[in-house]
């Protein structure tokens, strides 16, 4: 076999990592694929998968530096953002369930039971931790995860591989809603939380007009019943708020990958 027939191996290589890294971060960022029970060989597997067909439609080319020059320095960097971009803006959306679920067990007095959320690997709040795998069945239920894929692939015609960086009205979009986020928190939390506060202030007018009565052994099973109640109650439109949440999310990461 003459050499020259042999395939340019490092190069080939070198396209497939430049290929896994706007993917790959958006997966790191984003939620479900960035879950921290997620293996990160998994992760690396669907990023090839989804990178290197939309790289090789994309026509994209190595730098003629290679990599390690400045004109690659500002490839990866390009890539590194768009896909932390897309990610972090479907991760805010699923923000909204924590932040309702802390809102909702601070009212209920279960502001101290924390357990390790799965998602995240970090503490949250029991009330939390049960909105935020609400919003990761209806975030799956509704092939999130395949819109997702669809973006990331869409977003290397709006914003070729060199030429990667979020416009300035993309930018503000994000910050936009971020905004929005913790004004949809507490619109998730609004139906349970203002009702409960209503159940404090009985309590508390309770408390004033019998001062002997222990209103922790009293007002605690009290708020927690109700609020068990409520949230039986109130999940069907809380789990419709979320849907809407996520389906805004995953429009406004649709404009982001427009550029």
């Amino acid at each position: 076999m003459n050499p020259a027939d042999i395939p340019n191996v490092e190069a080939m290589l070198q396209l497939w990592m430049l290929a896994m890294i706007r993917p790959g971060a958006a997966f790191l960022a984003a939620p479900v694929f960035g879950a921290a029970n997620v293996p990160v060989q998994l992760r690396l597997v669907i990023a090839l998968a989804v990178g290197v067909p939309a790289v090789a439609a994309s026509g994209m080319t190595l730098p003629a530096d290679g990599i390690v020059s400045w004109p690659g320095f500002i490839l990866v960097i390009g890539e590194v953002v768009v896909g932390l971009a897309i990610g972090f803006v479907l991760q805010m959306g699923l923000a909204a369930a924590l932040l309702a679920g802390e809102a909702i067990s601070n009212a209920m007095g279960l502001g101290f039971a924390s357990m390790i959320d799965p998602l995240s690997g970090t503490a949250s709040s029991a009330i939390g931790q049960f909105l935020s795998m609400l919003a990761t069945a209806l975030f799956l239920a509704a092939d999130g995860h395949l819109v997702l894929i669809d973006i990331i692939v869409d977003s290397y015609s709006a914003l070729p591989p060199g030429n990667a960086f979020p416009s300035f009205g993309a930018i503000a979009g994000i910050l936009r809603f971020g905004s929005l986020m913790f004004a949809a928190g507490l619109t998730i939390a609004l139906p349970v939380g203002f009702v409960l506060i209503l159940v404090q202030m009985i309590m508390g007018v309770i408390g004033r007009s019998a001062p002997a009565m222990n209103l922790f052994a009293v007002g605690l099973p009290a708020t927690l019943l109700a609020g068990v109640v409520l949230l039986g109650i109130a999940t069907p439109v809380m789990a419709e708020t979320l849907a809407r949440i996520l389906s805004d999310a995953l429009d406004m990461a649709r404009l982001v990958a427009a550029g």
